[in-house]
C-alpha cells in the first residue's frame, strides 16, 4: 500500500491554521504577556497548530488556484485571530479599570508601578489585579478553555469566509462595554466607601475648619480602603472568572 501526500494542500492547511492560532496566541491573556519571549510564543503557536490541524482540517476551504487567493485566505485568518485575541485581552483590561478606580478611592492613585500585563505603569491596585487574574487563569485551568475556544472558533467563524464586519464591530463594542462594566462592578465596594468617606470628610471640614483634615484622613483612608479591598478580593476574582469563562463559552 502506497501512501500519497498532497504537499501543497498540507502546506496551505498549515498556513491557514497557523495564521489564526498564531494571531490569537499573540494576544491571548496568559500566553502573550510581554515577559514571554516572542520566539517561545511563536513556537507554542506552531506546536498548537500542528496539534489541532488534523481536527480542523475538514473545516478548511479548498486550496485556491492563485497566489493572491492564498494570500487573501491567510490574511483573513490572521485578522480573525487578532479579533479573538484582542477580545480576550479586552476583558482582562477590566482589572485595570477596577484597579484605577480602587486607587482613586483609596488614595493610592499616585502610587505608580510598572504593570507587566499592560506594558506600562499603572496604579498599584491595577497592577496587582492584572497579575492576580493572570495567575488565576492558570491555577483554575482556565487556559485549557482558552485553547479549546481558540480551536472551536472555526465553528463560530468558519475559515475562508469574509467576517461580517458589522457583527464583529458590534461584538467588539459589547465587549468593551462589558469590560468597563465589570471593572466598575469589581470596584463597587471601594466606590461606595469613597462616597461615604469623602462625604463625611466634607461635613467634618465644615464643622471643624481649623483641623487639617487631609493629614488626619489619608492614613485612615488607606487603612480602611486596604481592609475593604482584602475582604472583597475573593468575590472580585470569582466574578471576573465567571465572566471570562462565559466569554470562552461563546467561542466553543
Amino acid at each position: 500500500m502506497i501512501l500519497t501526500f498532497d504537499l501543497p494542500a498540507i502546506v496551505f492547511a498549515a498556513a491557514l491554521v497557523f495564521a489564526r492560532m498564531g494571531s490569537i496566541l499573540m494576544l491571548l491573556p496568559g500566553f502573550a504577556e510581554p515577559g514571554i519571549p516572542i520566539r517561545i510564543r511563536l513556537s507554542f503557536a506552531l506546536a498548537f497548530s500542528f496539534a489541532i490541524g488534523p481536527v480542523v482540517a475538514p473545516l478548511l476551504p479548498t486550496q485556491p488556484d492563485t497566489l493572491a487567493g492564498l494570500a487573501g485566505y491567510v490574511a483573513g485568518e490572521a485578522v480573525v485571530g487578532l479579533m479573538i485575541g484582542a477580545a480576550a485581552r479586552m476583558l482582562l483590561s477590566a482589572a485595570s479599570v477596577a484597579g484605577q478606580v480602587i486607587g482613586y478611592q483609596s488614595g493610592l492613585a499616585m502610587a505608580q508601578a510598572f504593570d507587566p500585563a499592560q506594558g506600562q505603569t499603572g496604579a498599584l491596585p491595577a497592577t496587582f489585579l492584572n497579575l492576580l487574574f493572570i495567575v488565576l487563569i492558570f491555577t483554575t485551568n482556565l487556559h485549557h478553555l482558552l485553547l479549546q475556544a481558540a480551536a472551536g472558533s472555526y465553528m463560530v467563524m468558519p475559515a475562508g469566509q469574509t467576517p461580517m464586519w458589522g457583527d464583529a464591530a458590534e461584538w467588539a463594542l459589547d465587549l468593551f462595554i462589558a469590560a468597563f462594566t465589570i471593572g466598575i462592578q469589581l470596584a463597587a465596594p471601594l466606590v461606595l466607601f469613597g462616597l461615604v468617606f469623602y462625604l463625611g470628610l466634607g461635613v467634618l471640614s465644615r464643622m471643624m475648619p481649623q483641623v487639617q483634615i487631609f493629614f488626619v484622613a489619608m492614613p485612615m483612608n488607606i487603612l480602611i480602603g486596604f481592609t475593604i479591598f482584602a475582604l472583597a478580593l475573593g468575590t472580585m476574582a470569582m466574578v471576573w472568572l465567571e465572566r471570562f469563562e462565559a466569554f470562552t463559552a461563546t467561542l466553543m
